[in-house]
């Protein structure tokens, strides 16, 4: 019964989140976007091979 209220916790919280981030949030540009896109696979990249060596050593 724990995890239902959780679950709805989670949920009801993720809508007001959402909202408040559609409403308040800020456009980006082009430009911007960009620039953050520019480094996402590389990130993601490090990341996975940061937790492959920690599968294989810890």
């Amino acid at each position: 019964m724990n995890v239902f209220v959780i679950i709805g916790i989670l949920f009801v919280s993720l809508f007001v989140v959402v909202t408040l981030v559609e409403k308040y949030g800020k456009r980006h540009t082009e430009e911007e976007l960009a620039g953050i896109t520019k480094w996402l696979w590389p990130l993601i990249g490090i990341s996975l091979v940061a937790s492959l060596i920690k599968m294989l050593f810890f």
